[in-house]
Order: C-alpha cells, then sequence, then structure tokens
C-alpha cells in the first residue's frame, strides 16, 4: 500500500513538472512583454504606440509597408494611378474573411474611409484622405477612389494602422470599445487592460502563416524586469523603449537584440494659442537655448541622431542649416528681451509610460530653459490621461514621441495644414506650411518634392511651434529560437505572421 501511495505521489509530482515546465515553456504561443498597455480598440482613432502595435495583428490596411519602407500588398493585391492621377483603382484580394466568418468586399473598403472621413468618428489621420473625392465599386473585387486632386502621398498614407479595414457590419453597429474583428493574421480573444492580451491565430488568414498557435503580450511595466524576464526565459520576445535598458543588451550573446533607426520623433511640442507662446520671438529663444545633443546624451545615452521634421532617410536635411539648431544662449536672452515678456512659468504633460525616456527629457529641458528665465514644471501623467490631454490640446507644452510616416505629406498633413484634424493639438496655422504641404502633396517629380519639403522644414524650425530634439532607434529583443521576426523602422509587429519557435 505505502509502495502504491508513494508511486502515487511520484506521478503527481512528474505531472506537476511536466506541467511546469509546459507553462514556461509556452508551447507554440509567443510569450511577449511591453511596459506600455493598449489604450483602445478602434484602429482608425488610435494614436499609441501600444494601441498600433496591437491592432496591426488584428486589422490589415490595403497596403502595409515593408521592412525597407517599400509599399507592398495587404488586402489590394495591386493598383494603379490614372494618368493624371486623379483615381485610384485599388484591385482587392479575393476569398478573404473578416474574424467573425463573413466576406470582405469592397463595400467594406468604402464603408471603412466613410467612416474615416466623417469627421465625427475622430479619425487620428482623417486629413491624409481628404482627397477622396467619391469612391466607386465597379464589382465586389474593385474599388475606385475618385479624388478632387492629385495625390501623390495617397498610397501610402493608406499602409497604416489609422487605414486598417473594417467590416461594414462592425461599422454599422458602431461599438469599437469592446470588440475588434478584422483579417489580420492574428484573432484578439481576451484583452485584460494593464495586465495581458491574448491572441490567436487565424487559421483563415489569406497570407503564408501564422506559424505559433498565438500570441500573449504581457505588460511588465518596469523595463528591467522585462529585461530579467527575457534572461530567465520566461518571455519569447520584449518590446524594448529604454535605451538604458535595451544597450545591456549589447555583447550577450545568448539574446537576440534589434536596434534599427526609428522614424518616430522626440519634440518638445509648445501651444501657440497660449500666452506667451504665442509670441515667436519667445518660442525662439527657446529653441536657441536648447542644446538638442545634450538632451539626447542626457536622455538616451546618446542612441540616437539630433533631427529636423523630417526623420525619412530619403528627405534627411543637415540639422545644422535649420533655425538655432547650435545652442547659442546669447541670441536667446536677445530674443526674449526682444519680445517684452518677463520670465514666466509653463507646465509641460509627460507620460509615464510612452516613452520611458520622457522625464530625462523635460528635466535636461527644464534646466536649459531656466538660464533664460523660463520655468519649467513637470506635470506627469499615465499614459491614457497624457493621450487624452493631447489630443484635447489641453497643454502648455508636452514632450511627445510621435511616430514618423513614409512620406513627408501623410507624416504632417493631420498637424500643419489648416484642414489637418489634429490642429487642435498644434494650434497653429500658418500659410506657407499649408501652401508647401499642398504643393508636396501635388508634385510627382521627387527632386522637386525634396525641394519643397526642404523649405518646409527651414520655415518649420524657424517659426518654431514644436522643437524637435532627436530620433532614437526602435528596440526590440528575443530569444534565439524566434525565426522570422522582420525589425523596422516603424516599430511594427506585423511579421510575427512570419515568426516560427524554432526551440
Amino acid at each position: 500500500m505505502f509502495k502504491s501511495l508513494r508511486f502515487l505521489f511520484l506521478l503527481i509530482a512528474v505531472v506537476l513538472a511536466f506541467g511546469t515546465a509546459l507553462a514556461q515553456d509556452g508551447g507554440n504561443t509567443l510569450i511577449m512583454a511591453r511596459a506600455a498597455d493598449t489604450t483602445g480598440l478602434d484602429p482608425h482613432t488610435q494614436t499609441a504606440f501600444a494601441s498600433l502595435r496591437l491592432l496591426e495583428l488584428v486589422y490589415e490596411p490595403l497596403v502595409t509597408l515593408a521592412p525597407d519602407l517599400s509599399i507592398v500588398p495587404a488586402l489590394a493585391e495591386s493598383w494603379e494611378f490614372s494618368d493624371d492621377a486623379m483615381t485610384l483603382t485599388m484591385h482587392l484580394r479575393q476569398g478573404v474573411k473578416f474574424h467573425d466568418g463573413s466576406d470582405f468586399t469592397a463595400a467594406d473598403v468604402v464603408a471603412t474611409f466613410t467612416r474615416i472621413l466623417d469627421e465625427a468618428t475622430g479619425a487620428a489621420a482623417r486629413a491624409n484622405y481628404l482627397s477622396i473625392a467619391s469612391m466607386d465599386t465597379p464589382d465586389d473585387t474593385t474599388v475606385v477612389f475618385n479624388l478632387s486632386t492629385a495625390d501623390v502621398p495617397l498610397l501610402a498614407a493608406m499602409a497604416s494602422v489609422n487605414a486598417s479595414i473594417a467590416s461594414s457590419e462592425a461599422i454599422a453597429a458602431g461599438d469599437f470599445s469592446a470588440t475588434a474583428i478584422g483579417t489580420g493574421p492574428f484573432i484578439l480573444d481576451e484583452w485584460v487592460p494593464e495586465e495581458v492580451t491574448r491572441l490567436s491565430a487565424n487559421a483563415e488568414w489569406w497570407g503564408e502563416g501564422p506559424f505559433v498557435d498565438g500570441v500573449e503580450m504581457r505588460v511588465i511595466p518596469d523595463e528591467a524586469s522585462i529585461l530579467a524576464a527575457l534572461r530567465a526565459g520566461e518571455i519569447d520576445f520584449a518590446l524594448l523603449n529604454d535605451p538604458l535598458v535595451a544597450t545591456l543588451l549589447r555583447g550577450d550573446e545568448s539574446l537576440v537584440l534589434n536596434a534599427v533607426p526609428a522614424l518616430a520623433y522626440h519634440v518638445l511640442q509648445l501651444n501657440p494659442s497660449r500666452a506667451p507662446m504665442d509670441v515667436l520671438e519667445v518660442r525662439q529663444a527657446m529653441s536657441c537655448a536648447i542644446d538638442r545633443q545634450e538632451v539626447l546624451d542626457t536622455a538616451s545615452l546618446g542612441e540616437g541622431t539630433v533631427t529636423g521634421p523630417l526623420t525619412i532617410p530619403a528627405y534627411h536635411v543637415d540639422p545644422s542649416t535649420f533655425f538655432c539648431y547650435t545652442k547659442d544662449l546669447a541670441k536667446a536672452q536677445e530674443l526674449m528681451a526682444a519680445s517684452g515678456v518677463e520670465p514666466f512659468t509653463l507646465k509641460a504633460i509627460v507620460a509615464n509610460a510612452e516613452p520611458p525616456t520622457a522625464l530625462s527629457e523635460a528635466q535636461s529641458i527644464q534646466a536649459q530653459l531656466a538660464e533664460i528665465g523660463i520655468t519649467l514644471e513637470i506635470e506627469p501623467l499615465e499614459l491614457s490621461v497624457y493621450v487624452d490631454r493631447w489630443l484635447a490640446g489641453d497643454f502648455d507644452a508636452a514632450v511627445a514621441l510621435n511616430g514618423g510616416r513614409p512620406d513627408p505629406y501623410t507624416m504632417y498633413a493631420r498637424y500643419w495644414t489648416s484642414a489637418g484634424n489634429l490642429q487642435v493639438v498644434t494650434n497653429y496655422i500658418d500659410e506657407t506650411l499649408d501652401s508647401l504641404m499642398a504643393a508636396g502633396r501635388a508634385e510627382p517629380d521627387f527632386a522637386a518634392r525634396l525641394d519643397i519639403f526642404t523649405q518646409f522644414q527651414q520655415h518649420l524650425t524657424e517659426v518654431s511651434p514644436w522643437l524637435w530634439l532627436y530620433s532614437g532607434y526602435e528596440y526590440t529583443a528575443h530569444q534565439p529560437y524566434v525565426v522570422g521576426f522582420e525589425p523596422n523602422a516603424t516599430d511594427s509587429l506585423y511579421s510575427f505572421a512570419k515568426v516560427s519557435l524554432e526551440r
């Protein structure tokens, strides 16, 4: 009897040990960790990076970006502009289904862009699609976009999570707060805010893959703890935003660290609708007072480069050619004197989690602005609160990390055009910027566009409604057995569809 009991206890111990091993191993589910959680499930209105990283696995746009930033097919297999660039015809992929089993057709594309263009939606990238005057559907697999003006960047604008195609049925239902039904490689099974998100593989996905059973996204607010979990083998993959943590992996041959120059940019956003930031000389003085390289070195260990407004490699302009990009304290003091503004205090909102360098950036800027009589009060906020305040333009200044785009117009139309849907964030309308953006939108010749957007950058840095600081790296890290991930300048996780776990 005792031998039988001993055998039973031994069997139970083996089973428990085996179960623990399976839990640690994760099976064929890709277990990843990140510091910030999704703030919402609506692909057309979300702006937080953490939200986009989830939604791009569930939803898909008509076209997407390859790691080299070239435009490649997604839900559209091919496309063509008319000779006069006044129509764009999209030929849709056939046999695609939404996660609820409904068919993907041209009607869903029309419903999606109708929703995006509706001001009541509050779509984050609405300004990029304002040239769409009407849409025709000759059949279920063809959509013709009739444009009000030649719009060269429109195709690039469609390669965005914010242009993801939703089903016409979901749009009619009108509730994107609790569900996410797309066509993407993964299906959203569960979202427990600030804890975990679970996705399963979409067996009906049109592409090759997924090659994992699912993805589990764990929220671990402290990136040092994420690194520890990665080293302990508790997770397979990590999104890292803090260079102070990411650089600790350099030289660690037991893990893979990816570092790609980012399109995203770090920036101090001023609110020119509030005094005294409505005075040009005050904004210019602030620009002259800031040593951008010092901010980069202090906050990000020098991991990045000082940048102007455009971080797209093809449109790079030497920052030294921009207004006051070398710190000039004497000039800053002269500008403050010329402004007639007495020393003043302003508050800067800073998100706690995105990016983790924001507080250090704010503190460096705070010390430097003090040299010209400006007291910067730092207001730390939870990410969701920060996003709400930011979208409402409810700040004197904001320390921000904003996403880049592969085209200058799609990167900034929402901010720096009179019809931009995020004018409430910039609070700044400028006829010169407006005309340059319009010219760049319609110009098909690259050399001419480069000249236009060089002028755009030079003017924008001179009038200084925002003070661009630097562009860093997109960091990801994973176990060596994670195969197929494609690191990229936009931090996209879309290539999870190609990932396999070769343990």
